[in-house]
């Protein structure tokens, strides 16, 4: 198959597409049920964290830090666990991922019930939680063109879009917050770590792979000099990877990092509305979501793709100009609803283009 630019980005309008079409398949509807629970731990894991952080240390520095401990590690694992995501059974990776993540956010849990929970130790177990994470997403991307056949692929990415904002920037946040200001944070995390066992429930009940990948002889290193070289070769691979990555170094502070002390410090807002303003990220991206999913997937991808993401770049700047709440769920609703459209499309493109003996590493190397 030819990997170009032009083979890409093809004149047109759109496909439509049944958003509910791959939930036919029972593998792919365990897949789905486990990520959906999974995705609500998540968003109460982002309320719980952010407010525990400024909890044990009131400083900007405090969720600098917190992020950037959980992010090295999931760096230094995400090449080898693409490796292994395209040698071994992707559904076994995913259950190890699970599980230790599970043990990961219950021991959280137990310290701060406990009240002897510092912030080093926190620091510490995101870096875990981190590891786990590294492991599972190279997995789960590639996974998915396994149980769903090609024509449900544009379907099959558009409910992931669909459910993910749902779970993790509506009602996962709007829950945590709900949780922290009623129970204690140690509640929280508690609930999450459940939400890790039942997707290990979901993953394990899913039939495992008819055909068994094969031992390459080749070492994990050349594996990954492997992966990096099919990138390199593509343009529109290496291209969108290269353009993604100075995209996220600029937003990715101002939405991550500073938001949550913006509406604790300036704003001296509470954790429920911290959580109202992930919660109006999760209403853009679900009406963008279930837009792609009624147009389906574009003809000119590409030059769509690029379009709303570098529009989702540009509307972080309302964070920073934004005196209320309500201005900064505005900014929340444009920039998740843009960023999840150019998201479905790029989803489909690479699991349609990049062969599946290398979709592992390819997907490891989107995550870095």
């Amino acid at each position: 198959m030819q990997h170009s630019h032009e083979v890409l980005d093809r004149p047109g309008g759109f496909s439509r597409v049944n958003l509910l079409a791959p939930l036919r398949h029972r593998d792919f509807r365990l897949l789905w049920a486990g990520m959906t629970v999974s995705l609500v731990g998540d968003g109460i894991f982002l309320v719980a964290m952010a407010w525990q952080a400024y909890d044990l240390w009131n400083a900007p520095a405090a969720l600098s830090i917190l992020g950037i401990g959980m992010t090295i590690p999931t760096i230094a694992f995400l090449l080898p666990a693409g490796v292994l995501s395209d040698r071994l059974d992707r559904r076994l990776i995913m259950l190890t991922a699970d599980v230790g993540r599970a043990l990961v956010v219950a021991t959280l849990a137990g310290l701060s019930i406990a009240g002897v929970l510092t912030f080093w130790q926190l620091v510490v177990l995101v870096g875990l939680y981190g590891i786990g994470t590294a492991f599972f997403i190279p997995a789960f991307d590639a996974i998915v063109p396994d149980v769903v056949p090609d024509d449900d692929l544009p379907a099959a990415n558009a409910l992931d879009q669909f459910v993910r904002p749902i779970a993790l920037r509506l009602l996962g946040p709007a829950l945590g917050g709900v949780l922290v200001a009623a129970f204690g944070l140690g509640v929280a995390f508690a609930v999450d770590a459940a939400s890790f066992v039942a997707s290990t429930v979901a993953v394990f009940l899913m039939h495992p792979p008819s055909v068994v990948r094969s031992q390459h002889a080749e070492s994990s290193l050349g594996a990954i000099r492997e992966g990096l070289r099919f990138v390199r070769r593509r343009v529109w691979l290496g291209g969108t990877l290269l353009s993604a990555a100075f995209a996220y170094l600029a937003f990715l502070g101002p939405a991550e990092v500073l938001l949550p002390y913006v509406v604790k410090n300036d704003l001296h807002a509470s954790a429920g509305q911290l959580g109202l303003v992930f919660a109006a990220g999760g209403i853009g991206a679900v009406g963008s979501a279930l837009l792609m999913g009624q147009l389906g997937h574009p003809r000119r991808d590409v030059t769509v793709m690029y379009a709303t993401w570098t529009l989702a770049t540009l509307a972080v700047a309302g964070y920073g100009l934004a005196t209320a709440s309500w201005q900064l769920m505005v900014a929340c609703l444009l920039f998740n609803a843009l960023e999840t459209a150019g998201t479905i499309v790029w989803a489909t493109i690479k699991q349609r283009h990049v062969p599946a003996s290398m979709l592992g590493r390819v997907s490891s190397l989107d995550w870095l």
